[in-house]
């Protein structure tokens, strides 16, 4: 009987330890509150963990970057009051530079997070990083409109063989936002602030 009685207990104790792994996926999801209104979207923190930790960091306020207006480090919400400054109707709208010209960022790079399989942009609504080449990632991020089949990863001469976009994020809600950004214009919509939280948006 005791020895019974210490298996169960043996059991349980594993099952406790065993428990805060799963905590380890519990979902993360990011609001693009903008004054045409707001953009929910699911970020892919075991898919993409340094594209999404740099984002959600920038964010928040929690990373130190250097401020192009000034040449000066900050850790300020990057974010905060910058304008979708590049936007194409039936492909995208852009945004995340402090510069708000498409030139400016957060005066570093991360490196690419990209796989051959991967046809994300199969779908609408992607939240992927801007770049000007491979391992170039920094602030300036877009969303699209539609689906994007060409961004998809490629074979291409580079460090890891691959070009393409690292796509972090999905939307949830707000989804028909993206087009009544991209048929204003450029520097039209501004991004108010990103709320980062566990919990999935409404958009309301």
């Amino acid at each position: 009987m005791r020895a019974m009685i210490r298996l169960a207990m043996l059991a349980a104790a594993a099952t406790v330890l065993a428990a805060p792994k799963g905590k380890e996926s519990k979902e993360l999801y990011a609001t693009f509150v903008t004054s045409q209104g707001k953009i929910g979207v699911r970020l892919f923190p075991a898919e993409k963990p340094n594209a999404v930790k740099n984002f959600v960091a920038l964010a928040e306020g929690k990373k130190e970057w250097t401020d192009p207006r000034t040449g000066k480090k900050s850790k300020k919400p990057l974010y905060d009051g910058t304008v979708f400054h590049r936007v194409i109707p039936k492909f995208m709208i852009q945004g995340g530079d402090p510069l708000g010209k498409g030139t400016g960022g957060p005066g570093y790079a991360i490196e690419d997070e990209l796989s051959e399989s991967e046809h994300y942009f199969d779908q609408p609504c992607q939240l992927a990083y801007a770049n000007s080449g491979p391992n170039t990632n920094g602030s300036q991020f877009f969303i699209t409109e539609v689906a994007t089949k060409h961004l998809n990863p490629r074979r291409c001469d580079s460090p890891s063989s691959l070009c393409g976009y690292v796509r972090f994020g999905e939307g949830v809600c707000g989804c028909d936002l993206v087009a009544r950004i991209a048929s204003l214009g450029n520097d039209k919509t501004k991004l108010e602030k990103i709320v980062i939280s566990s919990k999935k948006p409404t958009c309301k």
